[in-house]
């Protein structure tokens, strides 16, 4: 069980428009640039916190609030500011459950999913034991309702990709990664994420020439990355 927390130490979310509400874009793509720190990014979280709480109501307001606690924590995560990480996590589980108590929904599972997944990674590895295997039958508890969900999608897939041998399934990971990219409706950040572990495999298997080919695509999504610089670096 202990291989759940590697799975999204890194990690943990379409070729087409987006569908998040534009005021929401800041905050996932301070996370995901990586440019400012945990205290310079609180403000951005605290102002799309406040907009989801007076323009969407139920369990809709929920799910937002429980997506700004996720990115929250990530970027706590980051910095190893695990406790910090940990509340953020726990608040966007609870916020999560709530929202599942009004409706389910495909994304109230997989925010579910998604905090738990990053718990794995700021917790004792008992937490992974008792948890992380929700992660995978939440998310596909989210593709019974959506199965075109690319988050729930890509955080299976992720299981077979960064397991430690000998739970890995690589050639398993890239066909379900591939399968992501053709069946599903990605927003900016699963491109990222399928496209950098896509590097990741390749990378295990000493395919660098590939592997080269994922960074690069994914460090065209998000160029100032650190991480997957520092994955382009080492090849």
């Amino acid at each position: 069980m202990v291989f759940l927390v590697i799975i999204f130490l890194f990690l943990s979310l379409p070729a087409a428009a987006e569908t998040l509400p534009e005021w929401f874009i800041p905050l996932r793509e301070a996370i995901y640039e990586q440019k400012l720190t945990a205290s310079e990014i609180e403000p951005i979280y605290r102002e799309v916190s406040s907009k989801a709480r007076t323009t969407l109501f139920g369990a809709e307001q929920l799910i937002m609030l429980s997506r700004c606690e996720y990115m929250m924590g990530r970027a706590y995560a980051l910095e190893e500011k695990n406790n910090e990480a940990r509340r953020h996590y726990d608040e966007g589980i609870k916020y999560a459950e709530n929202a599942m108590k009004i409706k389910e929904s495909a994304e109230a599972w997989v925010m579910m999913a998604e905090n738990i997944s990053q718990s794995c990674t700021v917790r004792p590895t008992s937490y992974a034991m008792t948890n992380g295997l929700k992660v995978e039958k939440y998310s596909k508890n989210a593709l019974e309702i959506n199965k075109r969900n690319a988050a729930a999608q890509y955080l299976i897939a992720a299981r077979w990709v960064y397991a430690p041998s000998p739970f890995h399934n690589y050639n398993r990971g890239i066909q379900m990664l591939t399968d992501i990219q053709n069946n599903s409706d990605m927003e900016k950040d699963d491109r990222f994420n399928v496209y950098l572990s896509l590097g990741y495999v390749y990378m295990q298997q000493k395919n660098n020439t590939q592997a080269r080919i994922w960074f690069n695509r994914a460090s065209e999504v998000y160029p100032t990355n650190k991480y997957v610089q520092s994955l382009i670096a080492s090849l």
